[in-house]
């Protein structure tokens, strides 16, 4: 049999057998309820028990890897300080080595070179003492002289020229001090024997006598003789 259609002014219909039940709601989660008077807590309550879970747990763990990590921060900066000290020192050691080989090494050589310096005096006396240049004697001590000088002068020595120049003590060593006239004092008037430098370093002083200063001024003893021969005519 059809039905009419239902109106508005029509009682609700009963419910009908096997209709299907309505689905019940799942509550998923229940946040900010206080569970001894219901009431909802608000944001900040519920940020503060969230901030509260991590400060007991993890907030110690970040604390003790704070911690280590300053440890191992000093740790890093006393051996690196240490390195450096360590290096320095390996610095100033292989400084005063190298120092001391070139000190050694030079005394050495000076050493050596001080005992060659007689047999060229020899050489200079032989050749001061010969008038014939023309020997062949002569020429021969000359050349080996003239090797010599070149040798040491490779080698860094240095003669010294000490005549006629002011008497130095750290290049002279004077042995007689003359009362000449007309020359001034501290002049070097003869070279006994000759001084030699050593790269710039003093390796044997020059023998030299020097003019004290003293003596009556030049021409003076001429005048004296004049005037005497002219009183006595």
């Amino acid at each position: 049999m059809p039905t009419r259609p239902r109106k508005p002014t029509d009682p609700p219909e009963a419910e009908r057998p096997g209709k299907e039940e309505e689905e019940p709601i799942e509550i998923l989660e229940v946040v900010g309820v206080d569970e001894t008077t219901g009431a909802v807590k608000d944001d900040r309550q519920r940020e503060g028990l969230a901030s509260g879970g991590l400060t007991g747990g993890q907030g110690r763990r970040t604390a003790d890897l704070a911690q280590k990590l300053e440890e191992a921060q000093r740790e890093k900066e006393k051996y690196y300080d240490l390195l450096l000290r360590k290096q320095a020192e390996f610095d100033n050691f292989r400084k005063r080595m190298e120092r001391e080989r070139e000190e050694s090494g030079g005394a050495a050589s000076r050493d050596v070179l001080k005992r060659l310096l007689p047999v060229l005096d020899n050489m200079e006396r032989a050749l001061r003492a010969s008038d014939d240049s023309g020997d062949p004697l002569f020429k021969g001590i000359a050349l080996v002289h003239q090797q010599f000088l070149d040798l040491l002068k490779k080698e860094g020595v240095q003669p010294i020229d000490a005549l006629g120049a002011h008497f130095d003590p750290r290049l002279h060593e004077a042995v007689q001090v003359l009362d000449v006239p007309g020359f001034e004092p501290d002049v070097v008037l003869e070279e006994m024997q000759k001084g030699y430098t050593y790269n710039d370093r003093l390796l044997r002083p020059a023998l030299v006598k020097v003019a004290s200063g003293k003596g009556p001024p030049h021409g003076s003893s001429s005048r004296q003789n004049d005037r005497g021969a002219g009183e006595g005519s």
